[in-house]
């Protein structure tokens, strides 16, 4: 991911960094993609001046050739009415965007960077690898209210990762059982506690009841203990019940919320951002359906700094050696990213969840080389054989050993609860 020495020294202008495939001459393509961006059309409109184009014009500021290939990545009717063929030859455009042209409008710097781009008939293959903002500009927009720091302090761990888990099964818990269940979280020891991203407002668990049920426990044992677990409710929904939502959960004591991010959008998390002050959980499911295809759609690089301009807290980054799709190369750059400030000190939390255990502990902190993160694990709590405690236990034992630099097995001998964990998750996940 670039850094700041890369932007343009005036502050005026933003970059985008793209990867595309094309069976024409990539600077060609490079210039009708700054075009159509910025004050470009296929023909001169009128009261087009020079001076009006100078000013608003994109600038393509580099033009890396890469390989070619035989076929396409993605069909083209434009080329086959033009009877364009191959071979298609991809490289990398870094294009910088005056500011003016946008101003802070995250939905139109969004639609600047990314939209019409994908539709363009001279490529067979688009993809948004980074934005770039001069900080100035980063200011401009929504700032975390809570951050890396407030978060931290809102769950009273300090300096170690956030340990939690995921409300499963993501349906079918009464508002009374979710709770019981989180009350059992509580005394196992886990930091936090998210519920899943399909589970927000059901008719068995009516939001409302479900906050009010759960809060009383959390309060309940914060009280006895001093430890203030934090708890992301699922909030997701239109705007107004989501504000709603918010001021219920910040009346009862909570400090966090969830929304599926893709699915409410800039405006509506911008709009949320700047009516509560509780953390804000941003949950990335649907990334997939932008990033799976390497010729297509958005790298997390470019995701999670559009939307850190929503404001959000946490983002999620999936996790190493997990049930998804992704490459760990790619959750590792996606967890960097996130921790990488954008102006100042706006780093947000990433969120490693999906087949995490005791296991994946130490290649995640070798990797990221922090303990700014919130750190998910399901199975590896819930499922421990000796129990939620245990399992908390051995995610703690093995963070221990990871901030050490002491091998997990040789750690395990003085650690009952870690050892269990490797020799049940581990059998299994061979």
């Amino acid at each position: 991911m670039m850094g700041p020495a890369d932007l343009p020294d005036d502050g005026r202008r933003f970059i985008a960094d793209y990867l595309i495939e094309t069976p024409l001459d990539p600077a060609r393509v490079a210039e009708v993609m700054a075009g159509e961006q910025s004050c470009g059309t296929f023909a001169r409109v009128e009261g087009e001046t020079d001076q009006l184009r100078e000013r608003a014009r994109a600038v393509v500021l580099a033009i890396d050739a890469l390989e070619s290939v035989a076929e396409p990545s993605l069909p083209n009717a434009w080329q086959q009415r033009q009877r364009i063929s191959g071979p298609y030859r991809r490289a990398r455009i870094r294009i910088s965007f005056p500011v003016d042209n946008v101003g802070p409008n995250l939905p139109t710097l969004a639609a600047t960077v990314a939209g019409n781009l994908y539709d363009l008939g001279e490529v067979t293959g688009l993809r948004l690898l980074d934005v770039q903002l001069p900080a100035a500009y980063r200011r401009s927009f929504d700032l975390p209210r809570q951050g890396i720091a407030g978060t931290r302090r809102l769950a009273g761990v300090v300096d170690a990762p956030l340990l939690g888990t995921i409300i499963k099964p993501n349906v079918g818990l009464s508002a009374e059982e979710t709770a019981d269940l989180v009350g059992r979280l509580c005394e196992a020891g886990v930091d936090f506690i998210k519920d899943d991203e399909v589970c927000a407002n059901p008719a068995h668990a009516p939001l409302e009841q479900r906050v009010r049920a759960v809060m009383r426990r959390v309060r309940d044992y914060r009280d006895r203990s001093g430890r203030n677990v934090m708890v992301a409710f699922n909030i997701t929904d239109e705007v107004d019940a989501m504000r709603r939502h918010a001021d219920l959960i910040e009346r009862e004591g909570g400090s966090c919320v969830m929304t599926s991010l893709n699915w409410c959008g800039y405006s509506a998390i911008q709009t949320l951002r700047r009516s509560t002050p509780l953390a804000l959980h941003g949950h990335r499911n649907g990334f997939g359906m932008m990033s799976r295809e390497p010729l297509l759609g958005m790298s997390f690089p470019a995701y999670q700094a559009l939307w850190r301009l929503a404001g959000v807290d946490h983002l999620h980054v999936h996790g190493l050696n997990g049930k998804f799709s992704e490459f760990n190369d790619e959750v590792v750059e996606a967890a960097r990213a996130c921790l990488t400030p954008m102006a100042g000190d706006d780093a947000v939390m990433p969120v490693f969840s999906n087949g995490q255990w005791s296991g994946t502990v130490r290649p995640t902190f070798d990797a990221v080389n922090s303990s700014d993160m919130i750190f998910l694990s399901g199975g590896g709590i819930l499922a421990h054989p000796d129990g939620a405690a245990a399992g908390v236990a051995s995610l703690r034992q093995a963070w221990d050993a990871a901030r050490a630099g002491i091998a997990l097995d040789e750690y395990a001998r003085q650690a009952p609860e870690l050892q269990r964990a490797i020799n049940f998750f581990g059998a299994r996940l061979k």
